[in-house]
């Protein structure tokens, strides 16, 4: 059995191919014709985001029977062309979840005291500290919008810095948050009553900008808005027109519509903290999701 590692997956990945007998080829940086000409080669191939999978690519995959990802997301994967070409798709929907909630506080920081903002200014050699009065989170209302593993870690850690935490999931009922911090409401009063709103969802038909000019509108004046989750679930333009209005004063996005977002207005607006998709990306969280794929990997070629 062969595989092919992209995407600089953590090493500790193809130790436990090795060792189990398996064939592991690290590239890490591959462009999609190379990739084409290459993958016909494999039995597996692990990846992070970097590498699309679309159908052009999979259909190339004559020997290909499971491919595995790294990490939560599998919208870098075309799922129903694996299907139709009977390709086992897994990922690792834990792995990096603690590091994504870590992430998504650290931007509630930021956005509440403007850190990102005074950072730069006294770097630039300033030391105007009226300009940077911020707000304290404590007994803020914080709207979750999805509350799954990653949604209901950033809860807790919420709840915990004295938050009074809001949550909305279609899939959930009072008994599933009894015990938790967690009060469930409409995604509507969420909207008009939270103070800063994160969202935790996946990119789906459902989800593709969910939170548009209709549902800013519902907006508290002045609330601040954060998605490290995927991309396309905020309409930028609408975001975009909401900032400079001043109905949301600021929002921290770690994922975009278009990855790298070099075109968008919204890096032009000092009220956007902007970090390069890297909630995931801490070292725990890459040898865990690296190892977790690996293992599924392994059993795959074992039960077979």
């Amino acid at each position: 059995m062969k595989v092919l590692l992209t995407d600089s997956v953590d090493m500790k990945a193809r130790d436990i191919l090795k060792s189990a007998g398996i064939e592991a080829d690290v590239r890490p940086t591959m462009l999609e014709e190379e990739l084409k000409e290459a993958i016909a080669s494999y039995d597996a191939i692990l990846v992070r985001s970097a590498t699309k999978l679309n159908a052009s690519v999979i259909e190339r995959a004559e020997n290909l029977r499971i491919i595995g990802r790294a990490g939560v997301g599998l919208d870098n994967i075309d799922l129903d062309a694996a299907k139709k070409m009977g390709i086992e798709v897994v990922n690792s929907p834990s792995g990096n979840s603690n590091a994504v909630a870590e992430h998504v506080i650290g931007l509630i920081f930021s956005l509440a005291r403007n850190i990102h903002g005074a950072h730069s200014h006294v770097k630039a050699g300033g030391w105007e500290k009226k300009l940077f009065k911020g707000t304290e989170v404590r007994e803020k209302k914080l709207g979750v919008i999805g509350l799954g593993r990653i949604g209901r870690l950033v809860s807790s850690a919420a709840a915990g810095l004295g938050m009074e935490v809001i949550g909305y999931d279609p899939y959930v009922k009072e008994e599933g948050v009894k015990g938790t911090a967690i009060s469930l409401e409409s995604i509507e009063n969420l909207m008009r009553n939270s103070d800063f709103i994160t969202i935790h969802v996946p990119l789906t038909d459902g989800t593709r900008s969910m939170i548009g000019k209709k549902e800013l509108a519902m907006m508290k004046d002045g609330v601040m808005i954060i998605n490290a989750a995927r991309g396309g679930i905020i309409d930028e333009d609408a975001l975009y027109d909401a900032i400079t209005s001043g109905k949301v004063a600021g929002a921290a996005l770690d994922v975009w519509k278009d990855e790298p977002p070099h075109e968008s207005m919204l890096l032009k607006l000092d009220e956007v903290l902007a970090t390069p998709h890297v909630g995931g990306n801490t070292h725990e969280a890459q040898v865990n999701v690296a190892v977790d794929v690996a293992e599924k990997i392994v059993k795959f070629f074992k039960d077979i």
